[in-house]
């Protein structure tokens, strides 16, 4: 009986390596590196069958980006970049999210923006250049102008979404408790839409990323645009490979900064 006793206890000592695997597995302690890892060997085994000219290896990619930090050039080039893709984004998210929750929560108004809205949404974002031009020229106002209307609508949309979403029982305990208007909206209305609103966030950051280097090459070619457009006269792929990188993990960056603050800001709408 001592002995079976002891066996069980062992056991109980004994840590469970499947489920800590598991668990391990199902967070991102190494799923996330592997995503990294994965990409690189694909990226590297590519390179290794064609050219450097035509497409360069990772860690020629790298070299080039640490040799270009070091000198300044990228590093300016990138923080010039960003500011009319911050003034954009910050333009259309103004916009975009109080006409959303109009039209998620004003039936009117959404029978009369939504047609207009997904008639607008379907033309491609490049199209409107040539009257961004006629009205804004090539410089930063028209790059500002094409930031804006490549992440408005898809903001808008998503926030009307969510508006029209939220679950009618909690407007009802809001107005069992007797709240006006402006507290409906700020105590219920906005809390019950706040994974939408970061979603829609999220969206218009990724896409305000794209219209960025977007502007750049369809207008005035400036920035990294410019570095693009040299580095391609040039049969640089590092060069045009470095800017596409730093794209990448600036926008990858951005979704994960906002996703962190949600769940250190609102952990009570995550869910594991």
């Amino acid at each position: 009986m001592q002995k079976t006793e002891s066996i069980a206890g062992n056991r109980q000592l004994i840590p469970n390596w499947q489920s800590i695997l598991q668990s391990m597995w199902k967070g991102t302690h190494i799923v996330y590196p592997l995503s990294f890892t994965f990409g690189l060997v694909v990226w590297q085994l590519i390179a290794m069958q064609l050219p450097d000219v035509v497409f360069a290896s990772p860690i020629g990619v790298l070299v080039h980006i640490v040799e270009a930090t070091l000198s300044g050039v990228l590093p300016k080039a990138f923080l010039n970049s960003i500011q009319h893709m911050l003034l954009g984004l910050l333009l259309s998210l103004l916009v975009a999210i109080p006409l959303g929750f109009l039209m998620g929560r004003n039936e009117t108004a959404f029978q009369m923006f939504d047609p207009i809205v997904n008639a607008i949404f379907s033309i491609p974002s490049i199209s409107f250049v040539p009257f961004l031009i006629i009205w804004f020229g090539l410089f930063f106002e028209a790059r500002v102008a094409l930031v804006f209307v490549m992440s408005v609508f898809d903001v808008l949309v998503t926030v009307s979404a969510g508006a029209r979403n939220i679950e009618p029982s909690l407007i009802g305990v809001g107005r069992s408790f007797g709240l006006n208007r402006s507290q409906m909206f700020f105590k219920v209305m906005i809390p019950a839409s706040l994974p939408f609103l970061l979603t829609a966030v999220r969206i218009g950051t990724v896409r305000a990323i794209n219209a960025m280097i977007t502007a750049e090459l369809f207008f005035a070619t400036v920035n990294l645009g410019a570095y693009m457009e040299e580095a391609s006269a040039m049969f640089d792929a590092a060069a045009m490979l470095a800017v596409v990188l730093l794209l990448a993990l600036f926008g990858l960056g951005a979704q994960e900064s906002i996703k962190w603050a949600e769940k250190k800001l609102f952990p009570w709408h995550i869910r594991d």
